[in-house]
């Protein structure tokens, strides 16, 4: 069996190892980059995360605008959107390869890696082939997969987050389990295109982390796509008839009843994607859940091993991804400060009809910290631009510090919030008061400029 020598060893195509390659490489390392599929080269994100789906709900909100047509012309507009989806993976998944595999001090293999030794991985390719790679220093970046729940029966027609993106045909009926962010977005894009989407969750509410006012204005907008929700309930059974999958649903009164789909997506969670690599044989610890347990520097327990990313267990956004990568460079090449502790305020975005937005404490988490909260509120009917957009459903919320002018949080929900956040986020960090977003001076008409009236209702 062939073995090659390594400085670093990078295990997953994500986006935090396929930023740290080259920079390593530029270092003068000897790097080598191995990836299980050529289909995930470039990570989760571009492949079956972020891109395809955020480019699927641009498709689906342009099907919405065009009102209320026949089903046909639904599955027409459904096809389009998915093409253009599998052109733009597609051309990223090839940019990624090339700027790995293309750089003179990487060398990119694909196959399955499992470890041997603390240092050495063996890597099993096509037709049996396989070479070990001895690696002084180690970098894990193999994410996360779709979780599946333990359901009574079997359907054909069962999906996860990742396998309905290969779906190319629009489903009159949907069924989804789960009303976590990922089921919502799916939800909405869905309900957009003009699926009769039904939504099935166990808790009493949808985003139980969020206020209040929040969960009722997410649900009423979601509901007005035509998503029907089923709360206190769950999937005790499916199977498949002639035509559709039926399941057994149980709601907390012990009342059942059936419902039917063409397709059923579970969007349940996801877990750490490392059944494959004998981390045992490393030595390397995970935690209760099975994700690689590490220190604020991204450090496991054994010394020469990091976990980047989604498969180390912190928030599993591609931004984040990222963030441990800048960590990972600062502790070899730097002055080794930056930690996750330094991740204060983590902004995050739900691509539903409109979008929501969201970064630090509720007003309920910051009374229950016991700050002295006052709330500012704008309903988005207020804001000119969002009237030029017609985008006028849902408001802008800040919570803020009553003693020092300082925002605690803000929930954004409404047209262009994915992007305003950004800039309160940026606020939080710097530690500004509310008064400088208040008296800032922006563009006109934008979605920022709203932030002037926001922060004048305090």
């Amino acid at each position: 069996m062939i073995t090659q020598e390594a400085d670093a060893l990078i295990i997953g195509f994500g986006k935090g190892g396929k930023t740290l390659a080259p920079f390593l490489a530029k270092q003068g390392w000897r790097v080598i980059v191995v990836e299980q599929s050529p289909a995930m080269y470039g990570g989760t994100c571009i492949n079956i995360g972020c891109i395809p789906t955020k480019s699927l709900v641009h498709g689906a909100e342009i099907a919405a605008s065009r009102g209320d047509v026949e089903f046909a012309e639904k599955e027409r507009a459904f096809e389009a959107a998915w093409r253009t989806k599998e052109e733009l993976v597609s051309f990223l998944r090839g940019k990624n390869r090339d700027n790995v595999a293309g750089h003179p001090g990487i060398r990119l293999i694909t196959g399955q890696a499992s470890f041997v030794s603390p240092h050495e991985v063996i890597v099993t390719m096509q037709a049996d082939e396989a070479v070990t790679i001895r690696a002084d220093r180690i970098f894990i970046n193999t994410g996360a997969v779709p979780a599946m729940p333990a359901v009574e029966g079997d359907s054909r027609r069962l999906y996860n987050s990742t396998t309905l993106l290969g779906l190319n045909k629009l489903p009159r009926r949907m069924a989804i389990v789960g009303s976590g962010f990922i089921g919502l977005e799916f939800a909405s894009m869905y309900a957009n295109f003009g699926t009769e989407v039904t939504v099935i969750e166990r808790s009493p509410e949808l985003l139980k982390r969020e206020d209040a006012d929040v969960r009722e204005a997410v649900r009423q907008a979601l509901e007005a796509l035509g998503v029907r929700f089923m709360f206190s309930s769950r999937v005790e059974r499916i199977h498949d008839d002639a035509s559709a999958a039926v399941l057994s649903i149980r709601d907390e009164a012990g009342d059942s009843r059936s419902l039917e789909a063409d397709v059923v997506l579970f969007a349940t969670g996801r877990q750490p994607n490392t059944a494959s690599l004998a981390l045992e044989r490393a030595g390397v610890r995970v935690t209760e859940k099975g994700f690689i347990a590490v220190d604020d520097t991204l450090r496991t327990n054994v010394p020469h091993i990091w976990a980047i990313g989604d498969v180390n267990g912190g928030p599993q956004f591609t931004y984040i991804s990222l963030d441990d990568y800048r960590i990972i460079r600062n502790h070899l090449f730097g002055d080794g400060s930056r930690s996750r502790q330094d991740r204060r305020h983590v902004p995050i975005s739900v691509f539903i009809t409109p979008v929501f937005a969201k970064v630090g404490m509720t007003e309920e988490e910051a009374a229950k910290a016991g700050f002295r909260v006052k709330v500012a509120k704008l309903p988005l009917t207020a804001s000119p631009r969002a009237r030029i957009l017609q985008q006028t459903i849902g408001f802008y919320k800040a919570v803020v510090d009553e003693e020092t002018g300082r925002i605690l949080g803000a929930a954004l929900f409404g047209a262009e919030a994915g992007e305003i956040i950004n800039v309160i986020a940026l606020a939080m960090d710097t530690e500004q008061t509310y008064e400088s977003l208040r008296d800032r001076i922006y563009t006109h008409p934008s979605m920022t400029e709203t932030l002037n009236d926001l922060f004048a209702q305090l």
